[in-house]
């Protein structure tokens, strides 16, 4: 049951996650239909940039205590390139280059997002085998 548990807590981490990084995607397609300026558009995505690097790094910590090494090593790409970015400084949107980089900063999500989503199908997966398992014992 306590695996059962361990799957429960990390599809809400990913769900959070993933909240995120929908959030910072509205805030980028408002800047590019014009509802927004560049200044509210980058200081909304620049505020949840670090919780979403603190969770993602809380998931693949969460991962490896519990014993889950594949779904670690699977969450590591992720981790690294969220360390990547923060160590080069680049990952705050600048508000006087977002319409420049606006396609990229688009693109870069839309890959986080399709990357979580993949995290998300293993998670869903592990989660209905361990309920499963436990309902044969």
């Amino acid at each position: 049951m306590g695996d059962l548990f361990i799957w429960i807590l990390s599809f809400f981490i990913l769900i959070a996650l993933i909240v995120l990084l929908v959030y910072q995607l509205m805030c980028l397609a408002d800047l590019e239909f014009d509802y927004i300026n560049p200044y509210d558009s980058s200081s909304r995505i620049n505020s949840v940039v670090l919780p979403e690097f603190v969770v993602q790094g809380i998931l693949c910590l969460f991962y490896l205590l519990t014993g889950h090494w594949i779904m670690a090593l699977i969450s590591a790409p992720y981790l690294y390139y969220d360390v990547r970015l923060y160590t080069q400084r680049q990952h705050l949107v600048d508000v006087t280059e977002i319409f420049n980089l606006l396609h990229r900063e688009k693109k870069r999500r839309l890959f986080k997002l399709a990357y979580l989503v993949v995290l998300l199908f293993f998670d869903i997966f592990w989660m209905i085998w361990s309920a499963i398992e436990d309902d044969d014992d």
